[in-house]
């Protein structure tokens, strides 16, 4: 059995054709070979045309049919990763009526405060495990506040991946994982939270039905089927957000386990077994892939997962957005769009540790949640002209990434996980030498890397869906580590005291931001 595995990011869409029966891929593809632009209107606004990203899914499938060619035939199933958080209406002919607005679009933290504030902290969190902050049901009260014509036309919203399982199969769903992921599921009732949707005026007849995230959901279209050169009726199994999928990829589905990823933004996901929260909301809980299988299929292919009734499954996500688009962003001002970043990990490498006493705070992609939700920006600090290169800011921008995931972890530390290993794709900015052997050392954690990525995670969770495997280990059977980074217990002396300075500015800054929003506020004497 072949399955199609996609992974819908904000950065390409990449796609794998995965032989579940061997357990590897066949081919895999991405598209476009530059990265998808991101519009932004305003300061802190981030929004993407969902059309962009069925016409790049339609061209990666077309690449990975053409490096297999005959073998379209054999595809039993297919399954889909997908950015989190963003937020796709229709009206009701299935039309997109706007712009998604993605997940590093900051404009509706202020709406997610004050429900907060409004609905009682204690509910939220008792509740929904989070603020409603800046999530998708947040940023349908903003279109309902400021496009008021625009949301008396909206038929359903839903999220990235919903929008293209809507395409593949003609079905408008989503999971209970998403409904978790937009704010508006209700763990303790496991129903959605239609007290959040009344404070925001939002109909529970714009919610999409729910499927399970592994079983069929639907069936691809005639239409699609010759749009992408597919035969029709191949079922759609899985369906995940992409940092669940992540984790699910590299088989971290039990308590205690942890993945991460470094891609345009940072995550690291750890799974616990209680309805995990946050007062302050720095990290956010969601239903893991294995949360509460509610529907039949569901149940059957839960149990193969780990999943037994009323154990909780969720995941306890820090994320970080200025990770990976910080060294795009470098290599794009240096004018080296052309280089690999191979080569720059290579050039970072050539610098010392500390880059020199240059420091790099990564955080110019929004809003930060692990700072309250609060826009610091991106600063550099230290900076010589005589003594310091190229190469010095590349290592200083990864080693100022890899510092941001040790201040969020501390975080996670103060929540009881205390990870010893975390598992990650070897992709990404994880390929860089200096920022995995920063991270060992300073966070005192070993690093397990494993060929894989979020398509192949879909294409082994679409399997599993369609019950080609019984159980997650037949499924992660094939899945080998490739290197383990274990921290250096002779040099974490030095990386902390680089991370202690790094902190110290962070702070400082952090103070600044508090004063200036202060006096912005501050009544005239």
């Amino acid at each position: 059995m072949l399955t199609i595995g996609y992974d819908i990011g904000s950065s390409s869409v990449k796609a794998v054709l995965f032989d579940a029966e061997k357990g590897n891929p066949l081919a895999g593809a991405y598209s476009p070979k530059q990265e998808m632009p991101i519009l932004a209107r305003q300061a802190g606004w981030a929004e993407q045309d969902p059309l962009m990203w069925w016409e790049n899914l339609k061209e990666a499938t077309r690449e990975i049919l053409r490096v297999s060619p005959g073998l379209s035939a054999r595809v039993g199933a297919i399954g889909i990763s997908y950015q989190m958080h963003g937020l796709v209406v229709v009206g009701a002919q299935r039309n997109v009526l706007r712009p998604s607005i993605i997940w590093c679009d900051s404009r509706a933290t202020g709406i997610g405060r004050a429900a907060f504030d409004s609905l009682g902290h204690e509910r939220c969190l008792g509740t929904i495990l989070n603020s409603p902050g800046n999530f998708t049901a947040s940023k349908l009260r903003w279109v309902r506040e400021h496009e008021p014509g625009l949301f008396a036309a909206v038929h359903k919203y839903f999220l990235p991946g919903d929008y293209i399982a809507m395409r593949l199969t003609d079905r408008i769903a989503t999971t209970v994982p998403g409904l978790s992921e937009g704010m508006v599921w209700d763990f303790r009732a496991n129903a959605p939270a239609g007290f959040l949707l009344d404070e925001y005026g939002i109909p529970a007849s714009l919610l999409p039905e729910t499927v399970p995230t592994f079983g069929e959901q639907g069936k691809l279209t005639r239409q699609a089927a010759e749009e992408l050169g597919l035969p029709a009726g191949i079922p759609v199994t899985y369906r995940a957000g992409d940092q669940p999928n992540n984790a699910f990829s590299l088989n971290v589905l039990e308590p205690g386990e942890v993945a991460a990823t470094a891609g345009t933004s940072g995550v690291v996901y750890a799974v616990s077994g209680t309805l995990a929260r946050d007062p302050q909301s720095r990290v956010n809980s969601f239903a893991h892939v294995n949360h509460a299988v509610g529907h039949a299929v569901g149940h059957a292919v839960g149990h193969a997962v780990g999943h037994s009734a009323g154990t909780p499954r969720i995941g306890v996500l820090l994320c970080i957005n200025g990770c990976g688009i910080a060294q795009s962003w470098t290599r794009r001002i240096m004018g080296k769009t052309e280089t690999p970043y191979e080569d720059l990990n290579s050039r970072a490498a050539q610098a010392p540790a500390g880059s020199g006493g240059l420091i790099v705070l990564p955080f110019g992609n929004g809003a930060e949640r692990m700072f309250g939700d609060r826009d610091i920006g991106a600063h550099a600090s230290h900076l010589s002209f005589t003594l310091h290169s190229d190469a010095h800011l590349i290592r200083a921008v990864q080693e100022g990434v890899a510092f941001s995931f040790k201040y969020g972890m501390d975080i996670m530390t103060d929540l009881g996980m205390l990870p010893s290993v975390i598992r990650a794709g070897e992709a990404n900015m994880f390929r860089s030498r200096v920022f995995c052997e920063t991270l060992a050392d300073t966070a005192g954690v070993a690093i397990e890397l494993y060929n894989t990525d979020g398509a192949q995670g879909a294409a082994r969770g679409a399997a599993l869906g369609a019950r080609f495997y019984s159980s997650a280990a037949e499924a992660f059977g094939g899945l080998a580590r490739k290197e383990l980074i274990d921290p250096d217990h002779t040099r974490s002396g030095e990386f902390l005291d680089h991370y202690g300075r790094w902190k110290e500015a962070l702070e400082l800054q952090l103070s600044r931001h508090e004063e200036e929003r202060a006096a912005t506020h501050r009544s005239p004497a």
